[in-house]
């Protein structure tokens, strides 16, 4: 078994004040009574007195590290494996290897079905993407159709929650790969996967492709004795999804049973997984000690 350690990472940024007074009016909230809602009034002014007196846009490192760095997104696992000679190992260990199955660690319900991979095979695509029916608790992106282009797209890059509920297949996060057209989008061959200055420029130039989020999340500052204040951070992302949207990337797409593309995330999720099958569905695939 081998292990992909990550090789890509970015640091947190301070937020523009803008950026916080768009997310706060775009986003839905609920209208709290008139304490709790001066409350929140006066929270988010502090946040942006606070982004403002920080310096918007600046490095952030007024935290620990591990509060001031963040992965940079899903994309990124892929190119991970080639920058740090998964990959070259894999191939080299196994070289009649030509596909690849990736999914996310919570689809329970992912097997290496042949039916499937020959579906893959058979199309031709460099990828084939496994999307499921939409249920109204799934959040993100889904399959669309953009200036005539079927593509997956982020939640992120949608105008309103509406249109992202319009859509009515989810994306599982499961894609067949085709190695060879793979390392063709990177430009690489297999030789070069031994060369570390090739793959990181390849990576690189790769990247400069795909679409980037500016993200805001919460991080905790820690002080005096058990004292913890949240402050709202900026963070860069880039998403594996959105690989399909790139010219010259031949996708594909399949619609797959429900127990096994959706994603189990929380424990509240466990109940329904219980009455609608797939629980029994995943113990079937394996045995279990």
């Amino acid at each position: 078994m081998l292990r992909s350690p990550g090789k890509s990472i970015g640091l947190r940024l301070v937020p523009m004040a803008g950026d916080l007074r768009f997310q706060w009016v775009e986003t839905r909230q609920q209208v709290l009574d008139v304490r709790k809602e001066k409350a929140r009034q006066d929270w988010q002014a502090a946040m942006i007195e606070w982004a403002e007196r920080a310096g918007e846009g600046s490095d952030y490192l007024d935290n620990l590290p591990s509060q001031c760095v963040h992965p940079s997104g899903h994309w990124y696992e892929i190119p991970n494996m080639l920058r740090n000679g998964t990959m070259a190992e894999l191939l080299q260990s196994h070289p009649q290897l030509r596909y690849l199955l990736v999914h996310n660690v919570d689809a329970l319900g992912v097997d290496l079905d042949p039916a499937l991979l020959g579906i893959h095979i058979d199309s031709g695509s460099a990828m084939t993407w496994e999307v499921i029916a939409r249920y109204f608790e799934d959040r993100g992106g889904g399959l669309a159709r953009v200036d005539g282009q079927v593509r997956l797209i982020e939640g992120l890059a949608l105008p309103d929650e509406e249109s992202e509920w319009s859509l009515s297949y989810y994306n599982s996060g499961t894609t067949w790969i085709d190695i060879e057209q793979l390392l063709d989008m990177f430009s690489l061959r297999r030789s070069d996967l031994s060369r570390s200055e090739v793959v990181s420029e390849a990576v690189r130039a790769f990247a400069a492709r795909m679409p980037t989020y500016i993200t805001i999340k919460d991080v905790k500052k820690r002080w005096g004795k058990g004292q913890e204040d949240v402050f709202l951070v900026a963070q860069y992302e880039k998403l594996w999804g959105d690989i399909t949207g790139l010219a010259g990337v031949p996708c594909g797409f399949i619609a797959v049973p429900r127990a096994r593309g959706q994603q189990l995330k929380e424990p509240a999720q466990l109940d329904r997984w219980l009455r609608d099958g797939s629980a029994a569905y995943v113990e079937s695939l394996c045995e279990w000690s």
